[in-house]
């Protein structure tokens, strides 16, 4: 079982906190929002306290439309991006790898949406995240 990060809600995400628990994943992170920054101008982000889960996580949106949510784990982060079947076509043909492909293929085909999840480790993990966020923004 994972540790909860940002479990108290009288503690807001700043800069300072985030980076002391993600601490080297930081590079990946200020890649992972240079990249967006520079790219999609218009994606915001809002953290949020969400009681169910008792932490806060990060809402990425675009206009209107959720891009992916974040939340921090021990020494890093993870993204998790849902999919409708409309993707399906789009994620077969990514380059993405097959463990998170799979995450999304291998689901109950009954279910509406499906979640891709990347734990931040490396720097191929900021580029799976530029593609599913790139398949994100394809769908209608």
């Amino acid at each position: 079982m994972e540790k909860p990060i940002l479990s108290d809600k009288d503690i807001f995400p700043s800069g300072k906190v985030i980076f002391s628990h993600i601490k080297r994943s930081r590079t990946l992170w200020e890649s992972l929002f240079e990249y967006i920054k520079t790219e999609y101008p218009d994606i915001s982000r809002e953290w949020r306290y969400y009681l169910d889960g008792k932490r806060w996580l990060l809402k990425v949106t675009r206009k209107s439309k959720t891009m992916f949510w974040l939340s921090l784990v021990d020494h890093s982060f993870r993204t998790t991006f849902y999919f409708n079947h409309k993707a399906e076509r789009l994620i077969r043909e990514s380059n993405i790898p097959d463990r998170l492909k799979e995450q999304f293929l291998g689901k109950d085909r009954s279910r509406k949406i499906h979640g891709i999840t990347i734990v931040f480790k490396n720097k191929k993990d900021v580029e799976y995240a530029k593609k599913l966020l790139e398949i994100k923004l394809k769908i209608k």
